[in-house]
């Protein structure tokens, strides 16, 4: 008799763990899934959102045209964009006070644009530690799977008189599902972490670039 070696033969014969482990798999993939596109598209627009507020900021309009322009706009005050509106906005509050130098002011506005700078820092690494977990982990929880159906295999072959190959093939092939979907989770989550890691990496050296030389262009100001 030929045993019905087919996937879903395979999925629904397994024991009631076994199956546990396929449905957190699953689900595990498909939110890494999720998070990958939408990572994706966060980035996307961050890079675009990055080129053109550095175009504009770099084509010599006067900065307090482009504040302006830029609180006019408030859903797009992310980024760059909105590290210069932290900066700018402290930098003409403190200009107008009394009894303060250019080191506080300046001192002033580089406090405010690093709190901005770490507001989009944890907006860019937002679901990267769950992409590194799922990476790391699911190739054990498959293994898991694995190991316990290949152990329900051999204990039954200790309740037949003549183990055949026929006999160990289902519970051995059911098992390897399980790690079969470990990796099938972990594969893309590690490699859409490590793509990300360093994009986001590269957006904040941006950032911090930008702010440097913002700063330098306020100092300026203030002493001119």
């Amino acid at each position: 008799m030929t045993a019905d070696l087919s996937l879903v033969h395979l999925v629904t014969g397994a024991s009631f763990l076994v199956q546990m482990v396929m449905l957190l798999l699953l689900l595990v993939s498909i939110a890494s899934w999720t998070f990958i596109f939408r990572k994706w598209r966060e980035l996307k627009v961050a890079r675009a959102s990055l080129d053109e507020f550095e175009s504009r900021f770099w084509s010599g309009t006067d900065l307090d045209a482009l504040h302006k322009h830029v609180t006019s706009q408030p859903e797009y005050i992310t980024g760059a964009a909105g590290i210069f509106e932290a900066g700018f906005r402290t930098f003409l509050r403190l200009r107008q006070k009394e009894n303060i130098g250019p080191r506080e002011i300046l001192e002033g506005v580089q406090r405010n644009m690093r709190v901005a700078l770490n507001r989009e820092v944890d907006n860019l690494e937002m679901h990267l530690p769950f992409l590194a977990t799922v990476g790391s982990t699911s190739p054990y929880i498959g293994l898991f799977g694995t190991v316990w159906g290949i152990m329900n295999s051999f204990r039954a072959l200790g309740n037949v008189h003549q183990a055949t190959l026929a006999l160990v093939a289902p519970g051995i092939a059911e098992a390897l599902i399980a790690t079969a979907m470990g990796l099938f989770a972990a594969i893309p989550a590690v490699i859409a972490y490590n793509r990300y890691v360093n994009d986001v990496g590269r957006l904040i050296n941006h950032y911090e670039n930008f702010m440097e030389e913002f700063s330098s262009i306020l100092l300026r100001q203030l002493h001119s």
